[in-house]
């Protein structure tokens, strides 16, 4: 199976225009190119399932529509999508900001969708999607260390209590490295798809890996790459991965790792 992870920063856009005429206006302009792009650029990795991060759900921006659901029903996918904000949250309540959402996409049927939210930091959302073979969470922590560390211990209770295969998915705003995830990995048995830890930010010249696909034990990685793409700020991480409880798993232990730097 392929997954794709990708923070397509609301489809706002990276670097051309973006900071124009002030800094970060960018952010309060309309997104529907630069969303046809990124289905266009989906299409062609054609993945099986897509976490995706920081995600418009209904703001002037993308013109009231979902954008998850517009990627969904374009390209043919099941998804859930929800705020990144819990209800109580004064963010909440604040126009585009609370439109502000991840989601996830899925080829084949979403089992069962739960979403939970961290107890601290201003990016709280978790979210649970169980699918046949392996249960995928989605996560957006927070800016600040402290913060990250106490989601991690939250996000660790919720992955012990989960009987299946396990990806934790997302964008985990590790600014000290991924020595930040040290105790996290040890405490799970997760492991790392990008074993090389490629960076993935800022798109147009990467030097910090902050983006991550983490996997249980039962996952084996038959590739990871990370396409020269620059439509937001973040470059997508793909990655293909089979369960090896699964029949169609084929025997071995070996990992395909291609980094590509351009994509054609």
């Amino acid at each position: 199976m392929r997954l794709l992870l990708y923070n397509i920063r609301y489809a706002t856009g990276h670097k051309k225009g973006f900071h124009l005429p002030l800094p970060y206006a960018g952010f309060f302009k309309k997104t529907a190119a630069n969303l046809q792009r990124i289905i266009h650029f989906i299409r062609l990795i054609d993945p099986d399932i897509i976490g995706l991060v920081e995600v418009d759900s209904g703001s002037y921006r993308s013109s009231n529509t979902c954008q998850a659901a517009q990627i969904a029903n374009d390209l043919g996918y099941h998804f859930v999508v929800e705020t990144k904000y819990s209800g109580s949250s004064l963010v909440h309540r604040v126009p585009i900001i609370r439109e502000q959402s991840n989601a996830l996409l899925s080829r084949t049927e979403i089992i069962d969708t739960s979403f939970h939210y961290f107890s601290q930091g201003v990016k709280r959302l978790i979210i649970k999607a169980e699918l046949q073979q392996v249960v995928i969470f989605v996560v957006h922590l927070s800016l600040k260390y402290r913060h990250r560390q106490n989601q991690l211990g939250q996000l660790y209770s919720l992955i012990h209590d989960t009987d299946k295969e396990v990806i934790v998915a997302g964008d985990f705003n590790t600014f000290w490295g991924d020595k930040e995830l040290k105790l996290f990995l040890a405490a799970t048995g997760l492991e790392n798809a990008n074993v090389v830890n490629a960076p993935s930010h800022p798109s147009h010249a990467p030097h910090r890996q902050i983006d991550f696909v983490l996997h249980s034990h039962g996952i084996r990685i038959d590739s990871f790459f990370i396409p020269d793409i620059q439509l937001s700020d973040h470059a997508p991480l793909v990655c293909d991965f089979s369960c090896l409880s699964s029949p169609l798993a084929v025997a071995g232990d070996d990992q395909g790792i291609r980094l590509v730097k351009q994509l054609h």
